[in-house]
């Protein structure tokens, strides 16, 4: 099978959709059976993309301009994606967008529909989301999401045969151990909860703020610490950092490495995630490999992701984060639990399993 894969994600600072975008063509390298060819919609990524592949994926070098082929593709269906990779048996749009073809069969993954769900929430080229979406499904693409509750989604909010709508979870990677003064140092704190992900509204740092603000007048050593790139939710954390009472003791590291982000994970007293809204939620899978407790929102589809190995609380509701976070913070019994339950809970999701059935989902499309 020849499968064109749109490996644009993969030029960016890996975050969650590069992350799975990686995992599985790394995968499917290696898959005897599998011609992978990758594309970029960047004008001058085709000169570096060789490098964020396996060497065994063919590479296009042909230019493809973002700016023009993007608001081209929302109205037309041309020029197909075969123009650049030749003929193909499927092509995977890993990131909310596949191309039109000549005959090739579509499959797109859709991670969430915070766009449809909470535009408020959204700016810029994910508000074009929903337009991308529909066009896919008219020309008769497969939709792969990555929790069932984003594929009940997509059946109630867009015409589309809902055999058609198939749900593979991610995957998270095994936690690989570091010395344990490695994330006290790195974070530039002994005691601290943990806030993890991208800087925008939808993953409520202003209200974690807020929540530890509640708890640090009575834990002196304590500290919140924030570790993910700008956004467009920088000014609003800000603006709660520098209201709170507390908020010298909140620290903001931006986007580090891999081996930063992993020393810093397991350092973490615990996770927080009060997120409006989430179709998956890598980052309380990472900390339960990591040994380290989860207190979550329960928004989208984090309840099926972390089940019963975290504390879950509703989405926005600052009391209930409180109440959890200082439950996990001092009853040692209850962080023993969550441990133990979020080692087995992480380890019930391969990336194996993820790439495997994102494959078969491709041979199901190509051969319908």
């Amino acid at each position: 099978m020849h499968v064109a894969f749109d490996a644009t994600c993969l030029l960016r600072t890996r975050t969650g959709v590069g992350v799975f975008a990686h995992e599985l063509v790394t995968r499917w390298a290696r898959a005897e059976d599998v011609d992978l060819s990758a594309y970029a919609l960047s004008w001058r990524g085709r000169e570096v993309l060789a490098d964020r592949v396996p060497p065994s994926v063919r590479v296009v070098r042909r230019p493809m301009a973002a700016q023009v082929l993007r608001p081209l593709w929302r109205r037309v269906d041309h020029p197909t994606i075969e123009a650049w990779t030749g003929r193909v048996d499927v092509v995977f749009g890993p990131n909310y967008l596949v191309p039109p073809t000549r005959q090739a069969a579509e499959v797109v993954t859709v991670h969430d529909l915070t766009c449809v769900r909470f535009p408020e929430l959204c700016v810029g080229d994910t508000l074009e989301y929903p337009a991308m979406i529909t066009r896919a499904i008219g020309r008769g693409a497969w939709i792969h999401t990555v929790s069932e509750v984003v594929a009940e989604e997509i059946r109630e909010h867009f015409p589309i045969d809902p055999a058609r709508v198939v749900a593979v979870p991610n995957g998270v990677a095994p936690h690989v151990r570091t010395d344990p003064r490695e994330g006290p140092r790195r974070a530039g704190a002994e005691r601290y909860v943990l806030g993890l992900g991208t800087v925008e509204p939808r993953k409520s740092f202003p209200l974690l703020v807020e929540a530890f603000d509640a708890l640090a007048g009575r834990d002196l050593a304590l500290r919140l610490v924030i570790v993910g790139a700008d956004g467009w939710g920088s000014a609003a954390l800000d603006q709660a950092i520098a209201t709170a009472r507390h908020g010298d003791r909140v620290i903001r590291l931006g986007y580090v490495d891999d081996l930063d982000r992993a020393a810093i994970v397991q350092g973490a007293s615990v996770l927080a995630f009060p997120s409006v809204y989430e179709g998956f939620g890598l980052p309380p899978l990472e900390a339960m490999a990591a040994g380290t407790p989860v207190v979550s929102s329960s928004g989208g589809a984090l309840a099926e992701t972390v089940g019963d190995a975290g504390l879950l609380v509703p989405p926005g509701d600052r009391d209930a984060l409180v109440d959890a976070l200082r439950a996990t913070l001092d009853d040692e019994a209850l962080r023993a639990r969550l441990v133990a339950r979020g080692h087995a809970r992480a380890a019930a999701f391969p990336w194996d399993r993820t790439a495997t059935g994102v494959l078969e989902l491709l041979r199901r499309a190509a051969t319908a």
